[in-house]
C-alpha cells in the first residue's frame, strides 16, 4: 500500500523502527565491551545498524555519518538506506563511545535521529562549540557568546535556584579549562565526562533524572547535531558555532554547503522538521542501562522520542540472543 502521508508514516511506525535499529547496533557492540578494540566495536555496530536500517521502508539518506565515502565503507555521507519510502535525512552515530566500549566504561550508546528531508543539518566533521540546556525556560537564558558565569546565574534565576545548586557537564579535555574554571567560581558543580559527546548533550533532556542542567564546550558538529535532535524532542535549547583548525576543514565546511562560517546555529537550525531520536545503551550509564547477556537471553533499553507529540518512550526488552543473529559470542 503507498504511503499518503510522509509525516504519519514517519511518527507512527519509525518510531518503534528506529528503536529497532539502535538495539541491534547497541546488542553487536556489546559483545566487544572491555575487549579493548575499539575499532572492531564500532565496526560491529555499523554492520547491524546498517542491516537494519535497510530492512526499513524509507528512501533514507545518511546525511551525519561514518565519515566520508572514502572513509568509511558503510554508513558514510551520502550513503541511501532503506527499502523505498518517504525521503529521510538520518543522522547515526553506531556506536558513541568507542573507548568507553573498549575499556567498558559506562554510557556508550548507539544513536540514530531521523527527519523529513532537509531537516538536519549537515555538519561538517570539525569541532562545533556547544551549549545546551533542557526544557521548561523562557527563550534565551542561556547563549553561546555569554560568558560562562553569566550563564549559570541566568540559568539559576530561570530555575529558581541558587548556582551551587547547578551541575554543569563538559568533556574532560585541556580545551575547557577555562570553563571548568568559570564554572567553580560561580559555585557550581562540574560534570566531567572522559567522551560521548552526545551523551554529554543528552544528559540535560532530562536533568530531574541525570541531575546534569548545563552541557558546555567543543565537541564534533556531527555529534551536536545528533545531540539537537535529541533536544528537539523534548524542548530545551541549545546553540552551536563551528570551529575550523585549517584549510582542510574549511573545505569540508564548503563541500557540506555551508557559507556562513561563523554562523551561531540555534536549535531549530541543526534539527528542524519532524524530528525523531533513539538511543540504545550499550554499557550502564545516567541514562540508559547497558546491554546484558543472560544465557540464550538478551535485555535491552532504549530511549525513543519523537518532536511532534513530545513523547518519550523508554523500552525494555528481553530478547532470543539468536535473534540478533551474531554468532557465537565468546
Amino acid at each position: 500500500m503507498p504511503i499518503k502521508d510522509q509525516n504519519a508514516y514517519l511518527d507512527r511506525i519509525l518510531t518503534i523502527e528506529l528503536g529497532r535499529c539502535t538495539e541491534a547496533a547497541a546488542v553487536a557492540a556489546s559483545t566487544m565491551i572491555g575487549r579493548g578494540d575499539k575499532m572492531g566495536a564500532d565496526q560491529a555496530a555499523v554492520d547491524a545498524l546498517r542491516t537494519a536500517l535497510n530492512k526499513l521502508d524509507i528512501s533514507g539518506t545518511v546525511v551525519i555519518g561514518e565519515g566520508e565515502m572514502d572513509e568509511a565503507p558503510m554508513l558514510y555521507i551520502g550513503e541511501e538506506v532503506g527499502q523505498g519510502g518517504p525521503k529521510i535525512d538520518i543522522a547515526l552515530d553506531p556506536l558513541e563511545g568507542t573507548t568507553l566500549t573498549a575499556k567498558a566504561m559506562s554510557d556508550a550508546l548507539a544513536v540514530v535521529a531521523m527527519a523529513t528531508e532537509g531537516g538536519l543539518l549537515h555538519a561538517p566533521d570539525v569541532y562545533m562549540d556547544k551549549i545546551a540546556i533542557g526544557p521548561g525556560y523562557p527563550d534565551g537564558t542561556v547563549d553561546l557568546d555569554a560568558d560562562p558565569e553569566e550563564n549559570i546565574r541566568n540559568l539559576a534565576k530561570a530555575k529558581g535556584v541558587k548556582p551551587s545548586e547547578l551541575t554543569i557537564c563538559c568533556l574532560d579535555r585541556d580545551r575547557h579549562k577555562a570553563i571548568i574554571d568559570a564554572a567553580r567560581r560561580a559555585d557550581a558543580r562540574v560534570f566531567l565526562i572522559p567522551d560521548g559527546d552526545v551523551a554529554g548533550v543528552f544528559h540535560v533532556t532530562n536533568p530531574e533524572g541525570t541531575g546534569v542542567d548545563m552541557y558546555m564546550g567543543s565537541g564534533g558538529a556531527p555529534e551536536g547535531v545528533l545531540a539537537a535532535a535529541a533536544l528537539r524532542c523534548v524542548g530545551g535549547q541549545m546553540q552551536g558555532r563551528l570551529q575550523f583548525a585549517d584549510d582542510a576543514e574549511l573545505a569540508r565546511a564548503e563541500k557540506a554547503g555551508i557559507t556562513d562560517l561563523k554562523k551561531k546555529y540555534e536549535l531549530m537550525d541543526m534539527a528542524g522538521g519532524d524530528v525523531m531520536f533513539a538511543a540504545t545503551g550499550v554499557t550502564d550509564g545516567t541514562m540508559l542501562k547497558g546491554v546484558k547477556w543472560r544465557g540464550d537471553k538478551v535485555t535491552t533499553q532504549t530511549m525513543v522520542m519523537r518532536s511532534k507529540s513530545g513523547t518519550v518512550r523508554v523500552i525494555d526488552a528481553v530478547s532470543r540472543a539468536d535473534s540478533f543473529n551474531l554468532g557465537y559470542r565468546g
